[in-house]
């Protein structure tokens, strides 16, 4: 079963990735080697490596694998950055960036979700801090990030996230009310000035501003 898990990860790179815009080596590997189907419920791991995303419970769903590569791409990560993401879900982004070296911190709203996350990620030496949270809030305990990765839509960029970026740090966001179509955006921090760039139309839950 683990040699068929291996296969279906070799073709979700070959198939998904590599034939679409995504070109970083570096992001091949994490995504070939950090093993999706842990990161979804057993009835569904037959279809972890699939073109699509798939829900993990109360509302919330872990992204298309394509998504998951392209977001990461854009960030240029590099080994010892430390970056944050909002919206841990399963832990399945959060493992992607520690495979890559990063120093990662992230914020998942629903505690249940939370609390499964960071043991999955503890249980496959993922290296990881996992906080319940409102991600409208971030981290300043432990800002400034290097890079910041948002997995759920606002209706608007939070004032705090861009607070907490590093000059010259950059956040990749999407934007845009729920049950439409948002745009991820691009967000680099030079200065003063808060560069934004709009890259494509996606489809994520909404980021939720409250603490539950």
């Amino acid at each position: 079963m683990a040699q068929n898990f291996e296969i279906l990860s070799n073709k979700m790179v070959e198939e998904q990735l590599k034939t679409r815009d995504i070109k970083s080596d570096a992001v091949f590997e994490a995504m070939n080697n950090v093993q999706r189907h842990l990161f979804v419920s057993k009835k569904l791991q037959n279809y972890a490596y699939s073109d699509s995303p798939l829900p993990i419970g109360m509302g919330q769903t872990i992204s298309q694998p394509y998504i998951v590569a392209f977001m990461t791409e854009q960030l240029e990560l590099a080994p010892g950055m430390k970056v944050l993401e909002i919206g841990t879900g399963s832990g399945y982004q959060a493992a992607i960036l520690a495979y890559l070296g990063c120093e990662v911190y992230t914020i998942e709203l629903l505690k249940e979700l939370a609390a499964e996350a960071k043991k999955n990620l503890a249980a496959h030496n993922f290296n990881a801090k996992v906080k319940h949270g409102n991600g409208y809030m971030g981290w300043s305990e432990e800002a400034p990030f290097d890079a910041i990765i948002v997995t759920a839509a606002p209706d608007y960029i939070p004032e705090k996230l861009i607070e907490q970026l590093k000059d010259g740090g950059k956040m990749i966001i999407p934007v845009g009310e729920v049950h439409s179509v948002q745009l991820l955006k691009l967000i680099t921090k030079k200065g003063e000035k808060v560069i934004e760039k709009n890259l494509l139309p996606v489809r994520f839950v909404p980021m939720v501003d409250k603490t539950i």
